[in-house]
């Protein structure tokens, strides 16, 4: 351990290093000025400084207002060495950071006992800290696996309506991906896009509740058969209704939101505008459009321009116009998704 000690006399700084020789692996480094001891200190670490009240230039006092003053320097100890008797110096010395007092002149056996006490609390505070982070860190680590975990269970509860339908292939990468980075491209925090982009592969998820003969069906829905698979964004919501995960709620809230229309044409609930959540705002452009580039039983692919102008022409009925402007803002990394993930 190394111990700053600053006294203009030349006597005391050499009694007190001869004392501090004389404790278990403890050094000193001794500074005859205040202001030369601080322009080493801010450079140096130490586990306790001793420091005299009475010095020219910059006396005890204006040294542990400016010592305190570094946030790296607020849980180091400080002895303040005083002849004066005077409690207002040792209040205003407590005020601005004193940890304890030693009187002049200096007697060894209280020098040493006070010095042996305050360096052991000190260690002892450094080991509690120490510990703490230690276990902040490990905290963080089991917590961001327990994430990682639920992530996986999202994905695959998607997985579980897109395995009814064959031909949709990698519609949930893509899509996922489409909707974080129109999440960032409207300015979303990145903590917001990221549980979007995890949350979005459920929107479909209560396509599990709609008959083969309609959700496979090759040709055009007749509009009974129509009715019954729009109530998927209901079953959506309701197989994710209720848990206590953010995630588990956000992907509950994008299933029950994402066929809403911006003129309040969409279902189930016929919402309008800003009563649809964002994230549904989102998704449904995301959703839309690789549902238009992808080969589906009822139709072929159609072109990346061609998607992109369709959904243009729906802006302000079908979709949120904020929410395409992001998206063609980002249109470019939109094409690299789009080539990189084809089916």
């Amino acid at each position: 351990m190394k111990i700053a000690i600053i006294d203009d006399s030349e006597s005391s700084l050499s009694l007190m290093s001869e004392l501090v020789l004389g404790l278990r692996d403890v050094e000193a480094v001794t500074f005859p000025s205040s202001l030369a001891a601080l322009m080493w200190l801010g450079q140096n670490p130490v586990d306790l400084v001793i420091v005299d009240y009475l010095m020219p230039s910059l006396n005890g006092l204006g040294f542990l207002e400016l010592f305190r003053r570094d946030p790296n320097q607020t849980a180091i100890p400080i002895i303040m060495v005083t002849s004066s008797d005077s409690k207002d110096v040792r209040y205003m010395a407590l005020q601005l950071g004193a940890t304890d007092f030693l009187t002049k002149p200096i007697d060894p056996v209280e020098f040493t006992a006070r010095v042996s006490n305050t360096l052991d609390a000190y260690q002892a505070h450094k080991a509690l800290a120490d510990k703490s982070a230690w276990l902040a860190s490990e905290v963080a680590r089991a917590t961001e696996r327990l994430v990682e975990r639920e992530r996986e269970a999202l994905l695959f509860l998607g997985r579980t309506a897109e395995h009814r339908d064959p031909e949709t292939g990698r519609h949930l990468t893509r899509m996922s991906t489409y909707s974080w980075l129109i999440a960032l491209s409207l300015g979303l925090p990145a903590e917001q896009a990221n549980r979007i982009k995890v949350a979005s592969p459920l929107h479909d998820v209560g396509k599990v509740a709609i008959p083969d003969h309609i959700l496979l069906k090759p040709g055009k829905l007749t509009p009974e058969e129509f009715a019954i698979m729009k109530g998927h964004a209901q079953h959506g919501a309701n197989i994710l209704a209720g848990s206590q995960s953010p995630l588990l709620q956000l992907a509950c809230e994008i299933a029950l939101s994402h066929h809403e229309w911006f003129d309040g044409s969409g279902y189930p609930n016929g919402l309008k505008g800003d009563d649809i959540p964002l994230s549904g705002r989102i998704v449904a452009v995301a959703d839309v459009f690789d549902a238009l580039t992808t080969t589906r039983p009822y139709k072929k692919a159609w072109s990346f321009d061609d998607a992109y102008d369709h959904l243009r022409d729906g802006a302000g009925s079908h979709f949120d116009p904020t929410c395409l402007a992001a998206f063609g803002a980002v249109l470019s990394d939109i094409h690299d998704v789009y080539d990189a993930h084809r089916d």
